[in-house]
């Protein structure tokens, strides 16, 4: 599948939150405590927008999904540190899991974070029932950061990955 990945428009940013809160929300990753706030966050492609990169996988002009790139410095970065950038928000649209898009656009996230200087390393956190992004984090030469583990909110605990560039 020929996948272009670039930034989003904002006359897709509408699309791409319903794609992204359908993919938590439908795959049973947002909890009761955290689920609505969380879920209006993820439609809010707009906010991310104006803190952060955001990302699209477009095919044939189909939105597939998206991503959040943070730079260093970016309020959307979480847990990155010094010389990190930081992903969030991977979403892919169920029909078209399985094609390529999600890790499309995580390495688009790889090439970005290379491209700033001094930025040395990439690192997410997930959740460790998105099985199919870690697989995907593996290929990519992502590895699991244990001691960096850490929950927003006590019933939602996140798994951590970085990657050197």
């Amino acid at each position: 599948m020929d996948i272009t990945i670039r930034a989003a428009l904002p006359a897709e940013y509408e699309e791409l939150g319903e794609i992204t809160a359908r993919a938590y929300l439908d795959d049973g990753l947002l909890s009761a405590e955290s689920g609505a706030f969380y879920a209006a966050v993820l439609r809010d492609v707009a906010a991310r927008a104006a803190e952060a990169e955001v990302l699209v996988a477009v095919h044939d002009g189909r939105l597939l999904g998206g991503v959040t790139f943070a730079a260093p410095g970016s309020p959307l970065a979480e847990i990155a540190g010094p010389h990190e950038a930081e992903f969030r928000m991977l979403a892919v649209a169920p029909e078209a899991r399985g094609r390529g898009a999600g890790e499309a656009l995580v390495r688009a996230c790889m090439d970005r974070a290379r491209d700033l200087e001094g930025v040395t390393h990439l690192v997410l956190s997930t959740k460790a029932a998105m099985l199919g992004a870690h697989r995907i984090y593996g290929r990519l030469g992502f590895t699991r950061t244990p001691e960096r583990d850490w929950a927003p909110v006590p019933s939602v605990p996140l798994l951590t990955y970085r990657a050197e560039l």
